[in-house]
């Protein structure tokens, strides 16, 4: 937790009316903002960012220790109110969110960078949250396709608008995919509960006693680094159904004293969160094409670019990876050592994506469950990071691999693949990752594309029940398992 300095509330922070401003003209947004309000295009990206969702979600129910996590879940019982995604089990809506957000942060293959009112981008993970609080509270509230879109929407905005302007840093120690999270979640189930003003901001009050999460499991390859987003979305949900029962939060949980702005915040910036605020919206920029860490895309889209270019692993003597020296001394850049959870030391490992997108021209959930692969082991502990790019491109890695009969390629990458403004997949390929995802967890390929249909229909749909039993997976457990059945490649 950081709290900010004194001066942050006279100015520094952008402005006290601003500040003093925030949370009623931020509640407005959420629930005062009319259907006809939401530009198209706003929801048309909504709608990619729940397919790709719902996808990463499916292929979560591959990681390993999933199904001992969905039967601890099923186990706390409680009212049926909605289903965890992916299963016909219907649990309490927090709680069905709450697996729902784990499952789709598994393979850390979600979408991903926060974009503000002018381009900015931060490091944020907020659809993984979301998605799933906006599946669980449209089936327990009997909401439309079209509601469940709009407040999706509106969450996104708010929550990529306090991700951009909280100043945060993935090197602080603080994740904020626990914190800023929390808040989206909040809105976006108490736009679908049909809260008023007061409730709103009531529930957020509830909602910022929850908060919290750190990037240590990041750091040291545990998989609780899934959880910090699953908790928001537990605490979002649980903070509307405290609201609505009559319990009161704090009078401004945002921008008031030992508010979200002073607790979270490092260099708040209330007048970023809301400039242009209900003309621009918001949300994560990013559609993952690899799984993995967006930290290791710049070097990984370099040597996908190499293998098609015909350069194979095995034709390598040597693998340079050049990076900013922040990135080399990161957790992306630690040396490859799979320890007790190998398929999450993968997902945050330059040398391994470089090395597996050599051997397979992508990285996949399915290869970063093959991380014990001796060969593809040996060959990430010799790949060597050099810290030699300047410090301001942190989005660019050059990938160097000497032959073995002495010739040399390289491959350089500036905008790596998947960011909706310089290299964005395609409908395509945001369609073909989805089906991978879907077979890869067990659906067979006509049920994925029935399933894949009903996801691009959402916005007209009377509800998400018939969406819901299309993504319903094969009773099995089928966690862990280090077969590699989908062999699609995205791009």
């Amino acid at each position: 937790m950081t709290t900010a300095p004194a001066q942050a509330r006279t100015g520094a922070d952008g402005g006290p009316r601003a500040r003093d401003e925030l949370i009623s003209r931020l509640a407005r947004h959420i629930l005062a903002t009319r259907p006809d309000e939401i530009p198209p295009e706003a929801r048309q990206r909504a709608v990619v960012r729940l397919v790709d969702a719902l996808g990463c979600a499916l292929a979560g129910h591959r990681a390993p220790a999933a199904t001992q996590l969905l039967a601890l879940a099923a186990g706390w019982g409680g009212r049926a109110e909605a289903r965890i995604l992916g299963t016909a089990t219907a649990l309490p809506s927090r709680t069905a969110a709450w697996a729902g957000s784990v499952l789709t942060r598994s393979f850390d293959f979600e979408p991903v960078s926060a974009e503000g009112p002018e381009g900015q981008e931060v490091a944020a993970h907020i659809t993984g949250t979301t998605v799933p609080v906006a599946l669980a509270e449209a089936e327990r509230r009997g909401a439309s396709g079209g509601a469940l879109l709009d407040a999706l929407v509106l969450a996104d905005d708010l929550t990529a608008r306090l991700a951009v302007g909280s100043g945060f840093d993935v090197y602080s120690g603080q994740d904020n995919t626990g914190t800023v999270n929390g808040i989206g979640a909040t809105a976006l189930a108490a736009r679908l509960a049909g809260t008023g003003t007061d409730g709103l901001i009531d529930a957020w009050g509830i909602a910022v006693q929850q908060l919290g999460g750190s990037v240590a499991p990041i750091f040291d390859h545990a998989p609780a680094f899934r959880l910090p987003m699953a908790f928001a979305a537990q605490a979002g949900v649980t903070a509307v159904e405290l609201a609505m029962i009559g319990y009161r939060g704090e009078d401004d949980p945002l921008g008031g004293r030992f508010g979200f702005l002073d607790r979270f915040c490092t260099e708040p910036r209330p007048d970023l969160m809301l400039e242009r605020l209900g003309e621009v919206f918001c949300a994560d920029r990013v559609v993952k094409p690899w799984s993995s860490c967006r930290a290791s895309h710049p070097s990984l889209d370099a040597a996908a670019r190499l293998h098609a270019r015909g350069v194979r692993l095995e034709d390598a003597s040597r693998i340079r990876v050049h990076v900013t020296p922040r990135t080399a001394a990161g957790f992306v850049g630690a040396p490859w050592a799979p320890g007790r959870t190998p398929e999450v030391d993968a997902a945050f490992s330059l040398r391994f994506t470089a090395a597996a997108a050599l051997a397979h021209g992508t990285v996949r959930p399915e290869h970063l469950l093959a991380a014990t692969d001796p060969a593809l082991g040996a060959a990430a502990a010799a790949v060597e990071i050099v810290p030699s790019l300047a410090p301001g491109e942190y989005l660019t890695a050059e990938v160097e691999v000497l032959t073995h009969d002495g010739a040399t390629f390289r491959e350089r990458v500036e905008n790596p693949l998947g960011d909706r403004h310089h290299s964005p997949l395609t409908d395509t390929q945001v369609e073909e990752k989805f089906l991978a995802n879907a077979e890869f967890a067990g659906l067979t390929p006509r049920r994925a594309r029935h399933a894949l249909g009903l996801a691009l229909g959402v916005p007209a749909a009377s509800g998400v029940g018939p969406l819901l039993d299309a993504l319903a997976l094969p009773e099995g457990p089928t966690s862990g398992e280090q077969t590699i059945p989908v062999q699609r490649r995205t791009p």
